[in-house]
């Protein structure tokens, strides 16, 4: 029942199932679910955090989906012509084009002001998405981190030209997008280091993986296993 302002024929039958198409291309598999249901996305992220052992593919991985979305030359075309002569205005059109065509993945989302780089506040730059939909339906940070964050922060610098900052909060389950904020070390460090969530269907497991070590098998290896939840 989540939708964006575009309405749920858009959301669902568009968006999720685009998403979940070029997701299914890059993973390898897809789920038994509807195209049009959600859990089936989160069925192929848990595939994807499953099946590779080193985080760096998972967030190449993640990033290619994003890629796939866009025709191949309107990136760099719109790095030229648009965020590196006009970064704030860009960065405005990216925080209303996310919160149009993203709110179906992320949940409830408003435009609001942010940090920019240089130490100022760029007007209308940030998205703030109140309660994640994402990382609540997977459970886990390191999911969060890896399919999601360090991916998309990267496509937006590296593809689109337009530095980009997401800062989850784990406690509340809101994230704050800073269109114009490059991502700080410190905070990549803390990102990197978040504790496992108490309500993690790892129960842990994936503490080191997250880190940058091997997974650990086991009981606790639940949410590397398509289709558990």
């Amino acid at each position: 029942k989540i939708h964006g302002p575009l309405g749920p024929f858009v959301d669902n039958q568009v968006f999720l199932r685009v998403f979940r198409f070029r997701m299914a291309e890059k993973v390898g598999v897809d789920s038994d679910l509807p195209h049009d249901d959600y859990r089936g996305l989160m069925e192929l992220t848990t595939a994807l955090n499953a099946r590779f052992s080193d985080r760096r593919k998972v967030q190449q991985i993640a990033q290619g989906v994003l890629r796939s979305l866009f025709p191949p030359w309107l990136p760099p075309q719109f790095a030229i012509l648009f965020a590196r002569p006009f970064p704030a205005f860009s960065s405005r059109m990216n925080a209303w084009a996310t919160w149009w065509a993203g709110t179906w993945l992320m949940g409830e989302c408003e435009i609001n002001d942010c940090e920019v780089d240089g130490g100022g506040v760029g007007k209308d730059q940030g998205l703030l998405v109140k309660r994640c939909r994402f990382l609540e339906e997977s459970g886990c940070a390191s999911v969060c981190v890896n399919s999601c964050k360090i991916p998309t922060q990267k496509f937006f610098a590296e593809d689109m030209g337009l530095p980009l900052t997401m800062t989850p909060d784990y406690e509340t389950g809101e994230c704050q997008f800073s269109f114009g904020l490059s991502p700080s070390a410190q905070e990549e460090f803390e990102a990197k280091n978040t504790p496992c969530l108490g309500r993690c269907p790892s129960i842990g497991s994936m503490r080191t993986w997250h880190d940058g070590g091997p997974k650990l098998e086991g009981n606790g290896a639940r949410c590397s296993q398509m289709g558990d939840d």
